[in-house]
């Protein structure tokens, strides 16, 4: 009996992952243990949340505005159990850009717009196409990314005045910090260094303590109390508020709009590749599947929620996402406690936060930006292939030198070009002729099935048997096998029983011999081709009386055989 198949329907695709885990019985003991892993990750989110912001060139009350609203939103909607949303250090680089460009008004109305454009993907299903970007581009540009964060953060490591803005491009960047380089503070290298030293040892002796904390607390203690001449957040920011300012929208107007549109678009595709990155890491730690157009859906009502609350973009993060599964979450819940507990910890300790040193909030950065870099995985695609660092290189020195976009789609561009390329060069086109011992010996290494050798004995019948993916890369070097013929036999038989999938221009290559051959006065019979190759080849004029179908090469060479003896 065979059981059907449905297309999957619009609940299945887009039920939250909440949804799911209620209707699963969410018991006491369900609750429980999402406290305990919602209140690990509002541990590790609080110091991160104000350190991206603070590094995106806006104030730190952002960055928690973007964990408190759009990381309840993402955990509430979204297509993962685990998920969990709030600023990313990915997006740093894109969002001082923006600030720099439009203000934090562009800023925000671009985060909205992005947040649309994210629904938009995942109700066309489109998700699923995420899945597609190479490796070596994803890998490039993280590193990308880390070094320009570690880049943006020497400064408030260092303690160091600038006289005008620091520079936005790498290379300027650099010089204006070593021209600046006599005003280093000793002060303020000292709170780092032992920001990062507490870090470290903490993340090797206690892994399960919340080290960001930890350090950042300690730094703002010493600091405090040894009267340090450090730049903290509330010399720099005056503070953070007490509560979340109430919703509203940025300045709406059209050529506004269009001023802000590629970096809405550049925020929607780092957005989508990072969350669905994030939620895949999360299924492989606990062995569950998420639902990539749901996820999309939630990450795009999460922007667009964090923005109208003043707050920057919203992805799901790696980092905490991982602490929230090793921290044993159960579900969704576990998510938003986390963004409950950040609202908390603002509400109630906010006039705290005007003592952390800045120098301490750069040094998490720092880590964050080292733990980003994936050095192995980058050493390791630089020895796999030419190909492969090829686009590694390529996507890390365009995030690096030029534009993260850019790097993303010059990457992407040239990862698609090397898969065709190999794709191309794995068809094979073989004439069959009588078998030997070693033809069939050579077929067997190359694991495929040899041709009887009474398929392959008549003189007036010539097989041709074509393997692997037969589309417009490879058409040219099939079309000129086919053209190679130094004799003239009464019939051709061209097996595709081995070529898995057929575009159009190879369509055009088929029908074109065929008129070749016609004019010769042999025919061409198509064998072993699928029904859905079969469909392409008859939509582009690949039809009898031109060209025969037959379902096997025996019956094709039969036919053509006993044609060619009638004719002779």
């Amino acid at each position: 009996m065979i059981a059907e198949r449905h297309a999957p329907s619009f609940a299945d695709l887009y039920t939250p992952k909440l949804v799911t885990i209620l209707r699963e019985r969410y018991g006491l003991a369900d609750l429980k243990a999402d406290v305990v892993a919602g209140l690990t990750v509002a541990i590790v989110a609080l110091p991160l949340s104000m350190a991206i912001a603070i590094a995106s060139g806006v104030t730190p009350d952002r960055g928690l505005y973007a964990a408190i609203v759009g990381g309840f939103t993402v955990s509430a909607l979204g297509g993962s159990r685990f998920q969990i949303g709030g600023p990313a250090g990915a997006f740093i680089v894109l969002v001082a850009a923006t600030v720099d460009q439009h203000g934090v008004d562009g800023l925000l109305l671009a985060t909205i717009l992005s947040g649309i454009i994210l629904l938009g993907i995942g109700f066309l299903r489109l998700g699923t196409f995420i899945k597609y970007i190479p490796y070596p581009v994803t890998v490039g540009f993280t590193a990308g990314i880390a070094v320009i964060i570690f880049a943006s953060q020497i400064k408030d490591l260092l303690g160091l005045t600038l006289p005008a803005k620091e520079p936005g491009p790498l290379i300027p960047k650099l010089e204006a910090l070593v021209l600046a380089l006599p005003t280093l503070n000793g002060a303020a290298l000292a709170v780092a260094a032992l920001a990062i030293g507490l870090i470290l040892v903490l993340r090797r002796f206690r892994p399960h303590w919340p080290g960001f904390l930890i350090a950042v607390a300690a730094a703002s203690a010493l600091a405090w109390a040894a009267g340090l001449p450090v730049e903290t957040i509330g010399s720099r920011f005056g503070g953070i508020p007490q509560n979340l300012p109430a919703p509203q929208l940025p300045a709406l107007s059209p050529a506004k709009v269009m001023e802000v549109l590629p970096a809405a678009l550049s925020f929607a595709l780092l957005g989508g590749i990072e969350s669905l990155l994030s939620a895949v890491v999360a299924d492989s730690m606990t062995g569950r599947r998420h639902r990539s157009n749901c996820e999309l859906v939630a990450q795009g009502a999460a922007n667009i929620a964090s923005a109208l609350f003043g707050g920057i973009c919203v992805t799901g993060t790696i980092a905490r996402t991982a602490t929230n599964v090793r921290s044993g979450a159960r579900g969704p819940v576990s998510g938003m406690l986390h963004a409950a507990f950040l609202l908390v910890f603002m509400l109630v300790a906010a006039p705290l936060a005007s003592f952390i040193p800045l120098p301490a909030l750069a040094a998490v950065l720092a880590v964050v930006a080292w733990n980003m870099a994936e050095k192995h995985e980058f050493a390791t695609l630089l020895r796999a292939s030419r190909g492969d660092a090829l686009v590694l290189l390529a996507t890390f020195l365009l995030v690096v030198f030029r534009d993260l976009t850019e790097g993303i789609l010059v990457g992407f561009g040239l990862g698609a070009l090397l898969f065709l390329h190999r794709m191309a060069q794995a068809v094979d086109v073989e004439r069959r002729q009588p078998l030997v011992a070693e033809d069939a010996a050579d077929a067997a290494a190359a694991d495929r099935t040899p041709y009887d050798a009474r398929l392959a004995s008549d003189p007036n019948v010539i097989v041709y048997r074509i393997s692997g993916a037969f589309f417009f890369g490879a058409a040219a070097t099939v079309g000129a096998a086919l053209d190679r013929l130094g004799e003239r036999p009464k019939a051709y038989v061209i097996d595709l029983s081995e070529v898995p999938l057929l575009d159009s221009t190879a369509a055009a290559t088929i029908e074109g011999f065929a008129r070749k051959a016609g004019r010769q006065g042999a025919t061409v019979t198509v064998a072993g081709a699928r029904p859905p190759i079969r469909r392409v080849l008859l939509t582009h004029g690949v039809r009898p009386p031109q060209v025969r179908f037959r379902s096997s090469v025996a019956e094709a060479v039969r036919e053509a055989g006993g044609r060619a003896t009638v004719e002779t």
